[in-house]
């Protein structure tokens, strides 16, 4: 068969990365939008490979009981695969079903990657205060929108860079919604713009045209958590949900009293790819005003920030270093005193999707910490670190807990507290 082609596909298992599996004739066939338990028809879109193929649904020829009409329209099967917004993988799929299928993207991928067999469950975002919205819609306080040359602004269609123009964003709050119709109706040159949605409501439009650097600074606004106040720049990074930040800081804390029943504010505590300081500040709170912790994160504006955030722990620094060569450093260099220190503190590690890699797992474990909290936001990389660290004497005995901080999408995020 070649590129182009149609067939009808039984879906039987699910894949990371929002595409489901399908097999003809004992070959793996990669296809999106469609779920386990579906007969499609497909059209391939990628022969080139012997050990897989990829296509596209055209038609759902009989459908699972959790499907459901997409939460938007300009994603749903009836539109052309290639006018088909990216973003609302699993806007198709009924919420629990959908969390359901997470959970199992995070236990194959352990099982599969890590080698391991761990509990895992994933939860909604939210708590009796603040909950999520009942279909897991109006959650985005961040969009970017796409400008092509002819002016047309949208999302990116899946897998490409065609911009779609879409007349409405469900997922995004009411506020940036509003804000993306403005957007719309003006004129923009291509490139990108982003709508950002802090704390105090009003949505900042931040232009970002093709060939322009970003601003080296930019408005400062202010996230609140609870009643804690977090500075960052608008156009930097910070949770997208808007209950995301609050959500992770409990469950991180509700882990490490569950597994540790405190944190010892004589230790020495990191945090690693910090950013502004939002688990610093968790781990602060937990121990107290005196707690020792460092923040070190790449970004000199966000360690700035970092550093007005923890500036109420005395003990509190924000460092600029890459965590590879800050732990390395720290490893060799560290007096008897401070290892002593380090070994009865907690290191929390929050690393880009890529995950941390096999080098700053075992400067972690070399600095033998009492505990190590992991925050994942992938499931591939999450399993390939706790593999290394169960190498070296690291497991995460009370499981993972997954988090549902992107509904209707493939995105799931997950927390697990690893002892020695």
């Amino acid at each position: 068969m070649h590129d182009g082609d149609l067939m009808e596909l039984d879906i039987t298992g699910i894949a990371h990365g929002g595409v489901f599996v399908g097999r003809h004739e004992g070959r793996v066939v990669f296809v999106p939008d469609t779920l386990p338990g579906e007969r499609i028809r497909a059209r391939l879109t990628d022969t080139r490979k012997k050990a897989f193929w990829r296509a596209e649904a055209i038609e759902v020829l009989e459908a699972a009981p959790e499907r459901q009409p997409h939460v938007w329209a300009a994603a749903a099967i009836d539109v052309d695969p290639s006018e088909r917004v990216g973003g609302a993988e699993f806007g198709h799929i009924h919420l629990d079903h959908q969390r359901a299928l997470k959970e199992r993207v995070i236990r194959e991928a352990v099982e599969r990657v890590g080698r391991l067999e761990l509990p895992v469950e994933v939860a909604a975002a939210g708590d009796d205060a603040q909950r999520e919205s009942s279909d897991g819609t109006g959650w985005r306080t961040r969009v970017s929108l796409h400008v092509d040359e002819a002016g047309r602004v949208g999302a990116f269609a899946a897998r490409s860079h065609h911009v779609v123009e879409t007349a409405d964003l469900p997922l995004a709050t009411d506020a940036i919604a509003r804000a993306a119709s403005e957007v719309r109706a003006g004129r923009a040159l291509p490139g990108r713009i982003d709508l950002v949605q802090p704390s105090d409501g009003r949505v900042r439009i931040l232009p970002r045209p093709d060939g322009e650097r970003a601003p080296v600074e930019s408005e400062v606004v202010e996230e609140r958590v609870g009643d804690r106040v977090f500075r960052v720049d608008a156009g930097g990074f910070w949770q997208v949900h808007r209950l995301a930040a609050r959500t992770l800081t409990s469950l991180v804390t509700a882990e490490l009293m569950a597994s540790l029943g405190g944190l010892d504010p004589e230790a020495t505590h990191l945090d690693l790819y910090g950013g502004v300081g939002l688990f610093a500040a968790t781990l602060g709170e937990m121990g107290g005003r005196g707690t020792r912790v460092v923040s070190v994160e790449s970004d000199p504006r966000a360690t700035e920030h970092a550093g007005e955030n923890l500036a109420e722990w005395i003990g509190a620094r924000a460092e600029t270093a890459r965590v590879d060569r800050f732990v390395a450093t720290l490893g060799a260099d560290a007096s008897a005193r401070e290892r002593e220190r380090l070994s009865r503190g907690v290191v929390l590690l929050d690393p880009p999707r890529a995950g941390a890699g096999r080098a700053v797992v075992e400067g972690i474990a070399a600095l033998a910490p009492t505990a190590v909290v992991y925050v994942a936001c992938d499931p591939v990389a999450l399993s390939r670190d706790l593999a290394t660290f169960a190498e070296l004497g690291y497991r995460a005995d009370r499981g993972i807990r997954g988090v549902d901080l992107f509904p209707n999408s493939h995105h799931v995020e997950a927390v697990a507290v690893l002892r020695r």
